[in-house]
């Protein structure tokens, strides 16, 4: 994509975001991935940042600071392993009711904290914490494409990762904590349905639409 077509996208962009019409159709993102594998657009990549902010605060249902949602994702990890704690002391139904709650707690937290760690360590910065719609409430943490964009592609395939990655991983890693806790045997078929389940969509759907396949 030579600079005139960039230049281009980024008019229809800025003017379908200033309609409040988003990115969509405008060759945005398709700007987006030749900035990924061609350096000599890198002089977009601060327009390109700014304009894709300014879309992302329009769609967002919910933002909060970065360092808020930071804070309360690692509390809400915490809650969610106190929870699982407690299961070992429960009997019964409420050990399992505990073990699975505090699950839940942990996959919520953890998924978006996956790619923030990772993302800093591979050089992304982030700007927020963010739910996106009622249909989808999970959590999500911001990327700052100014970091994302000049990052390395193992960098930013790595931080895309690890979030599925870290949920995949929780539901087996519980499944010893329930078994340590000697919860009744449903709520560890449970928790290997959950694991079961999160790995085929990802196979069905993530790999086409979300985290696998960016």
């Amino acid at each position: 994509m030579d600079a005139a077509t960039a230049a281009g996208i980024l008019e229809k962009a800025r003017n379908s975001v200033a309609s409040g019409e988003g990115l969509g159709g405008t060759g945005f993102w398709k700007l987006v991935n030749e900035i990924k594998v061609d350096p000599s657009l890198d002089t977009f990549v601060d327009e390109v940042a700014e304009l894709d902010q300014k879309a992302f605060a329009d769609w967002a249902l919910l933002t909060v600071p970065l360092w808020l949602g930071t804070t309360l994702m690692v509390a809400g990890t915490i809650v969610g392993l106190v929870l699982v704690g407690l299961s070992y002391s429960a009997e019964g139904a409420w050990s399992a009711i505990l073990l699975l709650a505090g699950t839940g707690v942990v996959l919520v937290t953890t998924h978006g904290l996956g790619h923030l760690v990772v993302g800093q360590v591979a050089g992304i910065g982030f700007t927020s914490w963010f739910i996106g719609t009622l249909g989808r409430p999970q959590p999500g943490v911001k990327t700052d494409y100014r970091t994302y964009l000049r990052s390395s592609a193992s960098g930013r395939a790595w931080m895309h990762a690890a979030g599925a990655i870290v949920t995949k991983i929780v539901p087996f890693v519980m499944i010893g904590a329930g078994l340590a806790a000697d919860v009744p045997v449903w709520a560890v078929l449970a928790l290997a349905a959950i694991g079961i389940v999160s790995i085929v969509t990802d196979i069905l759907w993530s790999t086409s639409s979300s985290d696998w396949k960016k």
